[in-house]
Parts: structure tokens; C-alpha cells; sequence
């Protein structure tokens, strides 16, 4: 995309540039996932309505992904990421304000547009970066992400202990996480498009290598999805817990995901991303078979710790694989985003369903099936010359490579 040459110090700093954004972006998402009741009762819907409001931010983020690469390429990476991270986080006050069930959905589209633009556009800089360090950091980028969604939900948390209004507790995230925003925004690689570049068209469908690593992404996100929502109804409804110990198994599911994608990168780095997603496919698959076959709460919480941490790397190493998959790489991180977007929305409501129909013992041997699926199809993200394990670090002093 870029001809601008960057040092090797600046590139670095822009690593961390970009981590904070994703902590920015995923502290966003904490915040307002903590008052979702209070917006609820704010608004007067129904758990129904509920539902269908929730459903909006997924289909604003699936038709607005797409129109990142020509927001980048017409105004560069860094003026693009810094517009499209600044309206992410003023978006959140966007529900709380939201009256009826008819504005709540509006102001949900456009919450899950902005997160989807600003999405692609922080992962397809976090791809140019690691391409130029010549290591993974995407992991370690969306543990960060991680991270910031439990820092979001902590203080969100105690906002609705201390009984303070959304409105007023999302107003000042937004502005604090605006400010946040811009200042690590003004790190990162202002790269431009080069002059016989032709710009992305504004919609288009994902090339066929991109829905070729969007269905692995799918299944991790699915799986993910599907644990992060119906693990602690599964302990207490089919394991008769309490429903403390159900939510600790949620937290520790959540804990290992992010401390699995803060540790992931060396690990890349060691044996390549396709050995790694066939390992980890085998941990999530383990961990299925425990949630399914255990029938006692101690093993069903391994289980599912098991399953964050198989999954965890999978969607990072996607995002990487699609940014060095074809010539246009916002185009086919889109698409890999649009594809785990569209899972994580299938996801809760497709178990509910078939739990209603059968069992969630059953619903929970789909995703571990889906699990195993991570272990057949890893080799699609054997793309460019990145996922060839390290044998010693790179050398002090080689020039980065232009994008």
C-alpha cells in the first residue's frame, strides 16, 4: 500500500501504538456490554426485543466493513483509523440515550457500523506492522483487545453497583477513551495508497481465499460465541449449579482466551500459524469432549478453560493470514470480518435453538465438532512466507521490508 520508508524503532513504536487501539476499542465494548439491563429498562423493550435490538450491531458491522479500505485508501491508514476510532467510541453513548425499541435499534446499527469500519481498519495496520517486524503480534494485538473489554466491563460493573445512569458512566468513557484513542492514533504508520494504486471498490465480495479463512475463523468464533453465553446456563441447568460458581466458570473462560492471545506470538513465531491452529484445534476439541462427556461441574469448567484456550489464537492468525492472502488485503480482512461477525451472531441463538429442540449437551457436541473442524482445515492459513516456524530472531540492523 505504502511507499514510505519507516525505521525500525518507528515501526516498533507503532506496535504499541496500535495495541492501545485495540485496548481502546475493546474497552468500548466492556463498557456498554455491563448496561445492557439499564438500556433495556431505559428503552421499556421486552427481553424479545431484546434479542432483536442485539442483533443490529452485527448486520450495521457486516454492511459497513466493506467500505473501510476506501475510507484508508482515499484519506491513508492513519487519518482513517483516527476518524473511524473516534466515531467507535462516541458511539457508545448512542443506546443508552435510546428512548423506544425503534431508536434503540438505529442507534445500535450505527454502534456495530463504526465497530466494524474501525475493526478492519486497526487489523489491517496490525498486519502491516507484523508483516514489517517480520514476527506475529497479532495475538498479543487481540489479547490487548481482551484486555481492554475486561478494564470496560470492570468499570462498568461499578457504575451499575453504585446505581450510576448509563448515560452519564457512557458519556465518560466515550470522552476518555476518545482522548485515549486519538493520542495512540497519532503513533501508528501513516501509510498512503501508492499513485498508480486504484482504489478498493466500496462493495464487493470477499475474494475466495478470504472465505476460505473466514470459515476457520467461524468455527473458533462460534465456539466462542456459543461459551461465552450459554457456558454458565450450562453448568447451572444441566450440572445444577449454583450461580456464582456458573459465572466463574464464564470469567475463567474469558481469562484464558486473553492470557492464551498475550502469550500466542512467540509461540507463532516458534512453530508457525498452521501447527499452532492444529494444536489448538485439538485443545478446543478436548475441551468440547469435557463439556459434553464430563457430567460434573469441576470438569466441565476445564472443559471449557480448555476451549478459551484453544480458540484463542485462531481469529488473530486469521486476520493475519487474510492481510498476505491476494493484493488487496483490507478487502480480504474484511471479508474474514464480515464472515466471524456473522458468527458471533449465529452463534448464541443457533444453540439456543437447537437446545430447545434437543439439549445443550447436544447443542455443545455441535461446537465441539466445529472444534474439530480447526484441526482438518488449519493449512488454509498457510499463506506468504510468515507461517514457516523461526528457527533464530531476526538479525539487529535488516532493513524493514516495504509494503
Amino acid at each position: 500500500m505504502s511507499t514510505v520508508a519507516y525505521g525500525q524503532r518507528e515501526v516498533a513504536r507503532a506496535r504499541y501504538a496500535v495495541a492501545a487501539v485495540f485496548a481502546v476499542h475493546g474497552a468500548v465494548t466492556g463498557s456498554f456490554a455491563t448496561r445492557v439491563p439499564w438500556i433495556q429498562d431505559h428503552a421499556g423493550v421486552s427481553a424479545g426485543q431484546l434479542g432483536l435490538a442485539l442483533a443490529f450491531p452485527a448486520l450495521g458491522a457486516s454492511l459497513a466493513m466493506p467500505l473501510a479500505g476506501s475510507v484508508s485508501h482515499r484519506f491513508g491508514a492513519r487519518t482513517a483509523l483516527r476518524g473511524l476510532l473516534a466515531l467507535w467510541t462516541l458511539a457508545l453513548v448512542l443506546p443508552s440515550l435510546a428512548p423506544n425499541l425503534l431508536t434503540l435499534c438505529l442507534a445500535l446499527f450505527v454502534y456495530g457500523a463504526t465497530a466494524g469500519m474501525s475493526d478492519v481498519a486497526m487489523n489491517a495496520l496490525g498486519v502491516e506492522i507484523e508483516n514489517r517486524l517480520d514476527r506475529s503480534i497479532m495475538s498479543g494485538l487481540h489479547g490487548m483487545w481482551s484486555t481492554g473489554a475486561l478494564v470496560g466491563s470492570a468499570a462498568g460493573t461499578l457504575a451499575a453497583h453504585l446505581g450510576a445512569d448509563a448515560r452519564l458512566h457512557h458519556v465518560l468513557a466515550a470522552a476518555v477513551l476518545t482522548v485515549v484513542g486519538l493520542v495512540a492514533c497519532s503513533w501508528v504508520l501513516d501509510l498512503q495508497p501508492a499513485e498508480d494504486e486504484d482504489p478498493p471498490p466500496r462493495f464487493a465480495l470477499p475474494p475466495r481465499s478470504a472465505l476460505l479463512i473466514g470459515a476457520v475463523g467461524f468455527c473458533a468464533v462460534f465456539a466462542e460465541g456459543a461459551s461465552l453465553d450459554w457456558s454458565a446456563v450450562y453448568l447451572r441447568d444441566e450440572l445444577e449449579t449454583s450461580a456464582g460458581l456458573a459465572a466463574a466458570c464464564t470469567t475463567g473462560f474469558t481469562l484464558t482466551m486473553a492470557l492464551a492471545r498475550l502469550a500466542g506470538d512467540r509461540i507463532v513465531d516458534r512453530f508457525g500459524a498452521v501447527r499452532v491452529v492444529r494444536v489448538s484445534g485439538v485443545l478446543a476439541t478436548v475441551g468440547g469432549l469435557l463439556v459434553v462427556v464430563g457430567g460434573h461441574p469441576a470438569v466441565a469448567m476445564a472443559g471449557f478453560a480448555l476451549m478459551g484456550l484453544g480458540i484463542a489464537v485462531v481469529v488473530p492468525l486469521c486476520f493475519a493470514a487474510a492481510g498476505r492472502a491476494g493484493s488487496n488485503p483490507s478487502l480480504a480482512i474484511a471479508g474474514v470480518a464480515t464472515i466471524t461477525y456473522t458468527s458471533g451472531l449465529v452463534a448464541p441463538s443457533a444453540i439456543g435453538g437447537l437446545a430447545q429442540a434437543t439439549s445443550l449437551v447436544v447443542s455443545f457436541g455441535l461446537v465441539t465438532v466445529l472444534a474439530c473442524c480447526l484441526v482438518v482445515f488449519a493449512k488454509v492459513l498457510r499463506v506468504g512466507d510468515r507461517d514457516r516456524p523461526k528457527i533464530a530472531p531476526a538479525k539487529a540492523g535488516v532493513p524493514d521490508r516495504q509494503a
